[in-house]
């Protein structure tokens, strides 16, 4: 009898393991980046606080692919925004989607399915070259925050107050994140 379960369950229900491990992968990524969101540092000059969302970012559209990575971070948004303390410092609310970090929140989905998509060709497979999807997604993120900054502020205050201050820390998230990958690939196996 338990030798015919896995032959039953793959005959006829042979797409249930993978969807209920895409969930299971989603729902863990959106986690994750919801607890390392809660590693904010207030900046006296800038709205946009310095957290560890970026690094997290980066490596669930690594370790996860670009669908199930972008997912994941709708999934982050859309919980956040229903009232989960899952923004920075335990924020959440439709309103926390309005002010300035909309444009980070947006630049997060696209990034980690920018960062998925080159990691599945192959861009990820060393720590060296993991480094060239982690920058373009910290790029995606740059556009999308300090977009939607000169949409409040104009164009020299984003760059000020949404690029400038945040550039050695992403660097170094982005290094972290490139050492980390290789656990992040062991957990999702």
């Amino acid at each position: 009898m338990t030798t015919l379960a896995p032959t039953l369950s793959t005959r006829y229900f042979p797409r249930t393991a993978g969807w209920l491990r895409d969930l299971l992968l989603i729902t863990g990524g959106a986690l994750s980046v919801a607890a390392l969101a809660q590693v904010k540092i207030p900046l006296p000059f800038t709205p946009v606080p310095l957290t560890g969302q970026t690094f997290a970012v980066l490596l669930v559209g690594a370790a996860l692919g670009s669908k199930r990575g972008g997912a994941s971070l709708v999934l982050y948004t859309a919980l956040g925004a229903l009232g989960l303390p899952f923004f920075a410092g335990g924020a959440s609310g439709l309103a926390y989607l309005s002010g300035p970090t909309l444009g980070y929140l947006a630049g997060f989905v696209m990034a980690a399915y920018l960062v998925g998509k080159l990691a599945e060709r192959g861009l990820e497979r060393s720590v060296r070259t993991s480094l060239v999807p982690f920058l373009a997604g910290t790029l995606v993120i740059y556009l999308a925050g300090a977009g939607w900054l000169a949409i409040l502020f104009g164009f020299e205050k984003a760059l000020t107050l949404g690029v400038l201050p945040f550039l050695i820390g992403d660097t170094i998230k982005l290094i972290l994140a490139a050492l980390a990958l290789p656990a992040a690939w062991r957990l999702v196996r």
